[in-house]
């Protein structure tokens, strides 16, 4: 493995793939950190090992568990499931697992990104990261992929969305957080980002969903499902606080084009019921630094957009809500070719994020750049709270 600290992926004929191109495989990691994941973990595990099973219907999967947790990983996961023993502080793969970039020739490179949980000691949400912070690097030494060094630039996965085209979506209230990178003003972090995604237009969405102690990453109010096209997570309550938080998402997108001069098509995906904690689910959590992490009553930021495009399927929360079952339908029709699987995602919910926060993707070696086109197969892996 190669550490490239003196030039960049633009540079070099590489770029950040969408993730509706096809994959080689994803990255997950097993959750265990007590103030994240109510009453031990074993709960988030359940649905986390869901997750895995229901992406590795399509492309492989490697899960990273810490050596307290690696005999229960490996004996909850199938073998189609690769384990790794690698230290991490929480289960955020999106966020701080490489992003990887590929080249005209299939060849694949990672991007070490800095990470700080969120706002480091500003308003991050956990100290230490120091081993989040490793994590890119390591999974690139285990690929034996070269690796851009990027810690002087904090930036998440969860924050950036790209088209595969040239175009990335990000959200102002995260990229322009003064617990990031505070020195760098709008410029120089959209001219970071296309250096490093090689793309040529940000669109700055103002914000993301409420609620979202990410700042509100993007991946969970919109994302990309092709060219010209996003899902926008929406709400007709006019009485929630969201709906004006994605009305102004909405304005923005029906104003702006993308990289290659195209108006953004813009599909609502409807937001369940406000979600909040309950009284029980907190006393399952630990405190953090001497403070409650989550309290009764608290309102999470639940989101269908937090899905995983894999190979063949999608992979998206479900609530327990009446508008489980439009979301579904709506994302069936925008991937035709895909089986779209829900999964019931409290569990993981209530540790601050979802399905898409908990995967990373690695885009697949070779010059085919297509989309995957599939027929759809039958999945076991439905919705369910009792399991």
């Amino acid at each position: 493995m190669r550490i490239i600290k003196d030039s960049t992926p633009s540079a070099d004929g590489f770029r950040m793939p969408a993730e509706y191109e096809k994959h080689e495989g994803c990255i997950m990691i097993f959750p265990e950190r007590s103030d994240s994941w109510q009453y031990g973990g074993y709960a988030a595990r359940k649905a986390f090992v869901k997750v895995a099973e229901a992406i590795a219907g399509s492309e492989k999967v490697t899960v990273c568990a810490s050596g307290r947790q690696y005999d229960n990983a490996r004996s909850m996961l199938s073998e189609r499931i690769r384990v790794v023993e690698m230290s991490s502080n929480d289960a955020w793969a999106r966020d701080y697992c490489p992003t990887f970039v590929k080249n005209d020739r299939g060849e694949i490179r990672g991007i070490d990104w800095g990470f700080n949980a969120w706002g480091g000691l500003f308003d991050g949400l956990y100290f230490p990261w120091d081993q989040d912070n490793q994590m890119a690097r390591k999974l690139c030494d285990l690929m034996n992929q070269d690796v851009y060094d990027k810690r002087d630039f904090i930036l998440e996965g969860g924050s950036i969305h790209v088209d595969g085209q040239g175009t990335c979506l990000v959200t102002e209230s995260c990229l322009l957080s003064k617990g990031r990178n505070p020195e760098l003003d709008r410029v120089e972090i959209e001219k970071i980002l296309c250096d490093y995604l090689n793309v040529s237009k940000i669109l700055w969405l103002p914000s993301g969903i409420y609620g979202d102690e990410t700042n509100e990453h993007v991946d969970n109010i919109c994302a990309f499902t092709a060219p010209g096209e996003v899902v926008l997570a929406w709400t007709e309550d006019v009485t929630d606080v969201q709906y004006d938080m994605s009305k102004a998402c909405l304005e923005y997108l029906e104003s702006a084009t993308d990289a290659k001069g195209r108006s953004i098509r813009v599909h609502k995906l409807p937001l369940p019921k406000p979600v909040t904690m309950t009284a029980q689910e907190c006393d399952g959590l630990d405190a953090c630094w001497g403070e409650a992490t989550r309290t009764p009553g608290e309102r999470l930021a639940a989101s269908y957009v937090n899905f995983y495009i894999a190979n063949h399927s999608i992979v998206m929360p479900g609530f327990g809500d009446p508008s489980d079952e439009k979301a579904k339908m709506i994302l069936s029709d925008l991937f035709p070719n895909r089986e779209v699987i829900q999964i019931y995602a409290r569990d993981i919910l209530i540790g601050g994020g979802n399905i898409h926060c908990i995967t990373q993707q690695i885009p697949t070696s070779g010059r085919d750049m297509e989309w995957v086109k599939a027929p759809k197969e039958a999945h076991p892996l439905v919705q369910s709270r009792s399991d």
